[in-house]
């Protein structure tokens, strides 16, 4: 007998994605939002969030020590100054992987507060 089997394409969206993803790119830079397939070569996050680090200027003026998750804040894109969308086409070829979010998850929770 002859079998043939089929793999997903890792170019393609997982299956089971919950509502929010966080999407981790070849370059460092992870991104927050609601992942769908664009294209062959693209796939869609919108309602784009990121984090940043707060400055040292504003965080830590007196030197000392603080905790890096408070020093951390949830961007929304779109405020930039060169005054993007809120969405944003990622090239297939440089996300590393890809994580759905738990609905209590921080990343989420923050989501909901803003």
């Amino acid at each position: 007998p002859i079998y043939f089997l089929s793999f997903k394409s890792p170019s393609s969206i997982p299956d089971g994605l919950t509502e929010w993803q966080a999407v981790f790119l070849s370059d460092g830079q992870v991104y927050f939002g609601k992942l769908e397939e664009h294209n062959k070569n693209y796939f869609l996050l919108s309602e784009v969030y990121y984090l940043k680090y707060a400055s040292d200027i504003q965080q830590n003026i007196n030197g000392s020590n603080y905790n890096t998750e408070k020093n951390l804040n949830l961007i929304k894109l779109g405020g930039e100054a060169h005054g993007p969308e809120n969405y944003m086409f990622i090239s297939k070829d440089k996300i590393m992987f890809i994580e759905n979010l738990k609905s209590n998850s921080k990343i989420v929770n923050a989501i909901n507060l803003k």
